[in-house]
């Protein structure tokens, strides 16, 4: 099926948004206060960080014309900035390789385009950085997709909590554990109290929590709380659907085991039900030892809680 039209309103704010990146970036101005280009420059950080580069793939790479490529490194190879050798995987191929003066050249344009690019987030408090480079990671995504039969491994991504992501915690496991166990709202409300008293009775040097995004949106979250001077308990491990399989359960799971051993906490302890077996698996997996089970009626439903201890 064909796509839809683009509307004149999306096309519009594309536009709107490169005039204002290009002026915030300084696109406009003589790059990074050189003679050189913006081409000119980016053909110099690939043969900088390229292992082996030709010509035609640096055209290919870039989508530049062979031939203003061919005169930018004839400019180039003229200020002795580049070498040339032949290659052994074609004969009609040279090796590009950036020389000692070509790296004097590049060099110092690097360390201004991440001065640039510091300056351009500083002024934005942490928070806020983070989402700018988020939205960049995203737009990214979305506009340069890998190809399905090369893409890469999807890696999550874990960070500390934001204003808005305990309450996605709480709302993740209300809408999980209803529509998969058939858990009613008194669980959401017990995963509410607990979140609300990790937020307001947050104690920074024992305690911890991990948000974990996959393509830029959040899709899970632990908690490491202090029970007692010797004893850290592992809470709210939640999985969105689309993020399991991924082994992020085990991930979040490990930064736990490893934050309450390098806090100097003795022992480590939940409590889970028998129904959650995926969770179970992970647990038994990393030492856990189920210590106690009861059953219980709960949530609406006939459940078998179980509490287990891992001995750090």
């Amino acid at each position: 099926m064909a796509n839809a039209p683009v509307s004149p309103e999306a096309v519009k704010a594309v536009r709107r948004f490169n005039r204002f990146f290009t002026r915030r970036v300084g696109v406009l101005d003589p790059y990074l206060g050189s003679d050189l280009s913006l081409t000119d420059v980016r053909v110099l950080y690939e043969l900088a960080h390229r292992d082996m580069p030709v010509a035609s793939e640096l055209a290919r790479d870039l989508g530049l014309d062979g031939g203003y490529l061919s005169r930018i490194l004839r400019r180039f190879e003229t200020a002795g900035w580049i070498s040339r050798s032949a290659s052994e995987r074609d004969a009609r191929q040279s090796v590009l390789t950036l020389t000692a003066a070509g790296r004097g050249a590049f060099e110092p344009l690097q360390q201004r385009s991440r001065d640039e690019a510091s300056a351009l987030l500083a002024p934005l408090p942490v928070a806020r950085r983070q989402e700018v480079v988020d939205a960049m990671e995203r737009i990214q995504a979305l506009l340069e997709p890998s190809p399905a039969a090369n893409a890469p491994a999807r890696v999550a991504v874990l960070r500390d909590p934001v204003p808005g992501d305990i309450g996605w915690v709480v709302q993740q496991h209300g809408e999980t554990y209803w529509r998969e166990y058939g858990w009613d709202g008194r669980f959401e409300a017990l995963v509410a109290d607990i979140a609300a008293q990790f937020l307001t009775k947050f104690q920074p040097d024992w305690e911890r929590c991990w948000i974990a995004e996959l393509d830029g949106e959040r899709v899970g979250a632990v908690f490491v709380v202090r029970k007692s001077a010797t004893v850290a308990q592992l809470r709210m491990l939640i999985l969105s659907p689309k993020a399991r399989g991924l082994g992020l359960g085990a991930r979040l799971t490990d930064e736990c085991i490893a934050f309450a051993r390098s806090k100097g906490y003795s022992k480590m302890v939940l409590w889970t039900n028998s129904c959650l077996t995926a969770a179970r698996g992970i647990y038994a997996k990393r030492g856990f030892k189920l210590a106690k089970s009861e059953p219980y009626e709960g949530f609406g439903q006939q459940l078998v809680g179980e509490h287990w201890e891992l001995r750090l």
